[in-house]
């Protein structure tokens, strides 16, 4: 074995910053100890959802149960020990304990007793759901207030052995005695909650068509692992909140096209009363009729009529500023797009592929005879208002960062690959080049450009690259060749204002067709550096209509699509109401949804949320962390360890203290 000094430099200053934090051969063999038993244990639980869009409720449900994950270990600690309606009590206890701790006590003939017996079937639980981890893991998920008593709890077991069990027993009961036991019970249902899944993973598309994106991310900020890759819906509004006005603008439609605007107005503060004034100055004649919004419920302060209005406003606004940006990025080929020069406003009519098409709408009071990119002077105003307030709104920033902390565009992880729904590819399965940044690029190179040119909108200070990057983007949104989109084009306008409904399609690219070949995914899973042979690639974005008999199995198992339609204006297309991933050290599972009840309905009658399982994997062996990316990270540690001792050994660096700074310094 090579000493560090023959390595060379490099390695001797890493060895040197190492011996910081092992100063002593004793603490790197008690490190080294710590990292082989860690290897040792199972690998955690994974979960996969994904297309939220903004559907909080059915969001926090999902996680409550886990996708089945809690009413599994449930069935884990006691097997045949409680019949199953006990079981499932003991779950719905977990989901919502608050609700159900007022219901039991209610009917309970002796309350302190079932109290007492609820804390230890839920210690249980939690002990077995513990049994993954580590315990300083396990202490870092223990609310800090109850931590020594939950320690107790979890490590003390129920046995032969009399004291023990006189101890555990009399843990419990002064709980309940001092009035404790409630709360303990949330804590309890809480700790199981968080410890049944190890990793949260997001694949795109928090944001839009439901009433409360805000609330989930939140909720995500607050978990204790989360990894996202963001959707189309989601750059949509990270390019907005980096103030890309036409995407300022295109949230504001789609939260005027399906009536959802509490995320904006009471979750970020986003006043829209510019845009009302200027909707009804220049549109209070017109009745908007094609803009009249999809059925949602009623906002205050904003009739139905004005809402159309408004709608019609922003989209005009979006138009000029897409024409704008197509105008700036030749290297786009979008110049089909620039819809508002197809307009003849004499003739009433839209030109799409060289037909003259009649518009539904005549009515364009904001286009004139030149430039029909521009904005008018009180469009102008309206958007730099707008603008403003999406860059000064201190929740929306917060939230943003969040999403670029914690995302990216795609993710490999113990062999998988994550992307949230679309790969830029020909017909025969290659890689198409595209000059993002003036330079084509394909495959894994285009998505990480895609998302450095993405954090540069956000971060940087450099204007002319926060431009491009917000342009990209938008690009991200809607172009032929980004990975989010995945369609010949995005028809907006030509829904809006055409009957022909051979306008309003959007062709599917190559890459829709090619997931069902086993095959082509794993020459992807390769290219991406996930595993060819047992890897899948996970994706979102398009809703599985199961009505039209879909599947989200495709490839032999190779791909999953995870996308069913978790939010409601998605359902009457999909007929089911959403799909998740769950993976433990076990098996892979897939968990499908009927349409949700609301938390109140459920409570009151008992039903039991957990979702129907299919098992689309069954490992050969149980995994090991030993066996995952965080495993070989680990062994790596190891390695750097073991090459400590060894400088220690061969007196290369001294153990130690001040000795040791000062050998360090001679040797360097």
């Amino acid at each position: 074995m090579e000493t560090p000094a023959q390595d060379g430099g490099q390695e001797l200053r890493l060895l040197r910053l190492l011996s910081g934090r092992y100063p002593t051969i004793t603490a790197a063999h008690i490190e080294m100890i710590n990292l082989r038993a860690i290897l040792a244990l199972p690998k955690g639980t994974d979960h996969y959802i994904s297309d939220i869009h903004g559907a909080y409720e059915q969001f926090d449900q999902i996680l409550r149960h886990a996708s089945g994950a809690v009413r599994r270990k449930i069935a884990q600690t006691f097997g045949d020990e409680l019949p199953e309606g006990e079981q499932i009590a003991l779950a719905m206890l977990v989901y919502y304990p608050e609700q159900q701790l007022r219901r039991a006590l209610a009917q309970a003939a002796e309350p302190e007793a079932w109290l007492a017996e609820m804390i230890a079937r839920l210690a249980r639980v939690a002990r077995t759901s513990a049994q993954k981890y580590t315990r300083s893991k396990v202490r870092k998920r223990l609310a800090p207030q109850r931590a020594y008593i939950l320690e107790e709890l979890l490590t003390e077991s129920q046995s032969d052995n009399a004291q023990k069990e006189q101890y555990y027993q009399g843990i419990v009961r002064s709980l309940v005695d001092l009035g404790e036991g409630e709360a303990f019970i949330v804590t309890l249902a809480e700790l199981i909650r968080s410890l049944v899944v190890d990793r949260l993973y997001i694949l795109g598309d928090i944001y839009d068509r439901g009433p409360a994106a805000e609330k989930v991310i939140d909720r995500l900020m607050a978990h204790h692992y989360v990894s996202i890759q963001w959707g189309n819906h989601d750059v949509s509004w990270m390019g907005a909140a980096s103030g890309c006005a036409a995407l300022v603008a295109n949230v504001v439609r789609m939260a005027l096209r399906y009536t959802t605007l509490e995320t904006l107005t009471d979750g970020y503060d986003i006043s829209l009363r510019g845009l009302a004034r200027f909707a009804e100055a220049v549109y209070g004649d017109d009745p908007c009729a094609r803009f009249t919004p999809k059925a949602g419920p009623p906002v205050e302060g904003f009739p139905l009529e004005l809402l159309a209005r408004m709608h019609k406003a922003i989209t005009v606004i979006q138009l000029k500023l897409e024409a704008q940006a197509i105008r700036r990025h030749p290297e786009y080929e979008m110049d089909e797009r620039l819809l508002l020069d197809a307009v003849d406003l004499r003739q009433g009519t839209l030109t799409v592929d060289g037909v003259a098409h009649p518009l539904l709408d005549t009515s364009w009071p904001t286009l004139g005879a030149g430039d029909r990119a521009a904005l008018t002077q009180g469009e102008a105003e309206v958007m730099a208002g707008l603008r403003e307030q999406f860059q000064a709104s201190a929740r929306l920033q917060a939230h943003i960062r969040f999403l670029y902390a914690y995302g990216g565009m795609f993710q490999v992880q113990d062999g998988n690959l994550k992307f949230h729904g679309y790969l830029p590819v020909d017909e025969r399965g290659e890689f198409v080049a595209f000059p993002l940044g003036g330079e084509p690029l394909a495959g894994p190179a285009l998505l990480r450009r895609y998302e450095q040119m993405a954090r540069e909108a956000f971060f940087s200070r450099d204007e002319r690259a926060r431009q491009a990057g917000q342009d990209a983007m938008w690009y991200l949104w809607c172009g032929r060749h980004s990975p989010l989109f995945g369609r010949e084009r995005m028809t907006t306008f030509e829904r809006y204002v055409l009957a022909d409904p051979a306008t309003h399609e959007e062709p599917k690219g190559p890459y829709y067709a090619l997931r069902d070949d086993e095959a082509f995914c794993r020459r992807v899973l390769a290219a991406f550096g996930g595993d060819p042979e047992g890897g899948h690639i996970i994706n979102g974005h398009t809703p599985v209509k199961v009505k039209k008999g879909e599947r989200p199995l495709r490839a032999n198992g190779r791909m999953i699509v995870i996308d069913g339609g978790m939010s409601e204006a998605y359902q009457s297309v999909t007929g089911i109401a959403g799909y998740t991933l769950i993976g433990n050290s076990h098996e892979l599972l897939l968990a499908a949804y009927e349409p949700f009840s609301d938390a109140e309905a459920l409570n009151r009658e008992g039903s039991d949320p957990t979702p129907e399982t299919e098992r689309v994997e069954t490992y050969p062996r149980r995994v090991l962390i030993a066996d995952t990316d965080t495993g070989r990270e680990l062994l790596g540690q190891l390695a750097d360890l073991e090459k400590l001792v060894e400088a220690y050994r061969r007196g290369v660096l001294i153990e130690g203290g001040v000795r040791g700074e000062r050998s360090l310094r001679s040797l360097g």
